[in-house]
């Protein structure tokens, strides 16, 4: 019980993907200019997140299986890559169908793109590996991932609505002010180590 919160603090917080890790930093930073564009966007990636967890950790699984018939380790990159993406479109063709306002909004072609998905899967397999037992921890952390990924955009969002009611230098306008503030925040979380 104790390693799962260990888990959830370090996977949401002290190893954020966007803060520690640099993954999905693109999106956080394009999406981060509303408050309901970054909720949306992080609740999407956090979906994404769920699903490709579990899609690749059994992609896994399942050419650890056939690795002793067919050697095909090197083929795990490249399933990862095919797996999101079929999930992608997917879930697109999901949200045309029952939430068509949610699907004109553009997150899922960032979310495909978004090597935060990527990123986790690789992470997943490198920390969990394979045994049955562990495929709990590999979606916790996917779920706790996208959280920490909600939390920040939505912060970076907060931050950067505030900022355009203050002033800034022009030379800071836009983009430099939020990686200033990401870079702020990231020091706020890594004070919880």
């Amino acid at each position: 019980m104790r390693e799962l919160a260990l888990l959830s603090i370090s996977a949401a917080l002290i190893n954020n993907l966007v803060l520690a890790q640099f993954f999905g930093i693109g999106p956080a930073l394009t999406m981060s200019k509303g408050l309901k564009s970054a909720a949306g966007m992080g609740l999407a990636v956090t979906f994404m997140l769920v699903l490709a967890s579990a899609a690749t950790w059994a992609v896994n699984w399942t050419l650890t299986v056939l690795n002793p018939l067919f050697p095909i380790e090197q083929m795990k990159l490249v399933s990862f890559i095919l797996v999101i993406v079929a999930i992608a479109q997917l879930v697109q063709i999901l949200l045309r169908r029952f939430l068509p306002k949610l699907s004109k909004k553009g997150y899922i072609s960032l979310i495909t793109a978004n090597s935060a998905i990527l990123g986790v899967a690789l992470l997943n397999i490198e920390l969990f590996g394979t045994p049955v037992n562990n495929f709990l921890a590999a979606m916790l952390n996917g779920v706790l991932s996208g959280i920490g990924f909600l939390i920040v955009i939505v912060l970076l969002a907060a931050i950067r609505e505030r900022l355009e009611l203050q002033g800034v230098p022009k030379s800071f306008e836009g983009i430099p002010i939020a990686l200033v503030s990401a870079a702020l925040i990231a020091m706020a979380f890594l004070g919880l180590v």
